[in-house]
């Protein structure tokens, strides 16, 4: 009976934060849903009227919305690619003992911490400048003609700024998980004459493999919202070379001003969102069930 009766005193006192972040939630979701259904243009103010699912017809035959769709999967697996493989060697180095390693382990976490505008705009000017930048005075430096990277290989240099971003959070999770690998198992593998790369792909991948499904979801759920550093460096461009749908949902709500369309994007985006954060969640269950 007392543990019914403190059940129910924790439900009630759990009530007022889990009410209000349902309404934090609930009602603009709640709001954009309905805006999709409506012709509402900020440039037209009062001559809002109901279209149905006209602007989602409207958003899904927009020439830049399979453009979109194709960026938004190239980007989330470039970024994944790199970050997950870089991740596991930086975590493995990592995990060697060395001298000052806690000062290393904390340059390399050090990118995670940047605002993803100030890195986009280091990147830009510091680092793929054709004029100025880093890359462009290597390439003079061995005789090359520099490349505009952000001009004739955008998406490219899109995903190189996102995975710098990104992969200190794969190293960190999988560096955490390394350390808890049974150095016993290894040294046995090593005493029977398994080579590093055996011992490494039957013995450290597997134990990695949860870890790595867990940067997989975390990064995939973020990735698909990229805006700033589209912004800051080739604002979509060019053309929609890097267009993805989160920027087609800006675009569409503050460049054209044209919130209806917008909204159903905003909608599709979420849905889309929903399928692929499923699918991994699935992912994930399988895999902890072994």
């Amino acid at each position: 009976m007392a543990t019914q009766h403190s059940r129910a005193a924790g439900r009630l006192m759990l009530s007022p934060a889990v009410i209000l972040l349902l309404g934090w939630m609930l009602i603009p979701l709640s709001l954009t849903v309905y805006f999709s259904f409506l012709r509402y243009n900020l440039l037209m103010p009062g001559m809002e009227e109901w279209t149905g699912f006209l602007n989602y017809r409207f958003f899904l035959t927009d020439p830049a919305f399979f453009d979109a769709i194709r960026n938004t999967l190239l980007l989330v697996g470039g970024v994944l690619l790199i970050t997950t493989i870089g991740g596991t060697l930086l975590a493995m180095l990592l995990d060697q003992p060395m001298w000052g390693q806690g000062i290393v382990r904390i340059l390399v976490i050090a990118p995670f911490f940047v605002m993803p505008t100030v890195s986009a705009l280091v990147w830009k000017n510091m680092f793929m400048n054709p004029v100025n930048g880093l890359f462009a005075h290597l390439a003079k430096g061995i005789g090359l003609e520099p490349l505009d990277f952000l001009a004739h290989a955008p998406l490219f240099s899109i995903v190189m700024i996102v995975s710098w971003q990104w992969l200190p959070f794969a190293t960190l999770i999988l560096l955490t998980a390394l350390q808890s690998l049974d150095t016993e198992q290894l040294e046995a593998a090593e005493m029977d004459g398994a080579s590093p790369l055996c011992r490494f792909f039957f013995i450290v991948l597997p134990h990695l493999a949860r870890a790595i499904t867990v940067v997989i979801l975390i990064q995939t759920i973020f990735l698909l919202s990229v805006f700033a550093e589209i912004l800051v460096t080739t604002n979509g461009g060019p053309g929609t070379a890097t267009t993805n749908l989160t920027f087609l949902v800006y675009a569409q709500s503050l460049l054209q001003f044209d919130v209806g369309a917008a909204s159903a994007g905003g909608v599709v985006a979420i849905i889309l969102a929903n399928i692929v954060a499923i699918f991994l969640m699935r992912m994930i269950g399988k895999n902890l069930e072994r």
